[in-house]
This record gives structure tokens, C-alpha cells and sequence, in this order.
């Protein structure tokens, strides 16, 4: 079985923009089938609002196919149980919910604000770097 993964914007971000980082590597992993990432519609929603928003008017198009091919390979949670408020960024509620409703861990960039909900609610988050070592010890199926 493969391992699960919510992957939040700031990694998505950076892994479609900056060759050669960690975040490259998931998104690569992420295209090979390496984990399962789980989304929610709103988070999938978040990827695209971010990305339209700060890529430029002439990268955004070349983008937008790799995204949707990712968005295809995600599974979708459906959000049962919230838990809001939890983080110090209310714009980080919806991924504290798809990660508890997902039972998976978060990968992010931004651990300070998502660290109330791992106290509280046990949610686990993984560095980007992290959850690169953590795959590459994974066994091969």
C-alpha cells in the first residue's frame, strides 16, 4: 500500500517552480505514483487560485495541464468533521480538515502554523526534505 500525503500549496508552489528542491521531488513522486496525495476540493481549489495568481500570464498556460494531471492522480477526500478554528492562519483550517479526514500527514513548508493542531490533534507534518527521505526508504512495490 501506498503511503498517503496531503501536500500543501507553499510545496506545490515551490515544486512546480524550483528545479532540483525537495518539492520538485514530490511533485515528480507524485507523478510516478509514489504516494497517494489526498486532496479536498477546496485545497484543489487553492492550488489552482495560488498558482493562476502567481505564476505569470505566459507560464500559468504550460502549468495548467501538469496541475490538472496531478489533481487526476489525487485521491479526493470528502470532508466529514471539521475542527476550525486551529491555526493561526484561518486560510489553514480547510487542510487541517482534509488532513484529519484523510488520516495522513501534511507536508509542508510552513510548520509554525499548523503545530497548534498537531499539539491538539495529533496531526503529523513532514518537511518537504522529510517526506523525500521518507519515500526513498519506502519499499519498491
Amino acid at each position: 500500500m501506498k503511503p498517503r500525503a496531503v501536500i500543501d500549496t507553499n510545496v506545490l508552489f515551490e515544486g512546480l517552480t524550483h528545479q532540483g528542491s525537495a518539492a520538485a521531488l514530490i511533485v515528480e513522486a507524485w507523478l510516478l505514483d509514489l504516494f497517494q496525495p489526498c486532496v479536498s476540493t477546496t485545497l484543489a481549489y487553492e492550488y489552482m487560485d495560488v498558482l493562476m495568481r502567481h505564476l505569470s500570464a505566459q507560464r500559468w498556460p504550460t502549468i495548467q495541464p501538469l496541475v490538472s494531471t496531478l489533481l487526476g492522480k489525487a485521491t479526493f477526500i470528502d470532508i466529514y468533521f471539521t475542527w476550525r478554528p486551529m491555526s493561526p492562519d484561518p486560510g489553514d483550517d480547510h487542510v487541517i480538515d482534509c488532513v484529519m479526514n484523510a488520516a495522513a500527514p501534511l507536508v509542508t513548508a510552513n510548520i509554525k502554523d499548523f503545530r497548534q493542531a498537531q499539539q491538539n490533534l495529533g496531526l503529523r507534518l513532514m518537511t518537504p526534505l522529510a517526506f523525500v527521505t521518507y519515500l526513498a526508504n519506502q519499499p519498491q512495490e
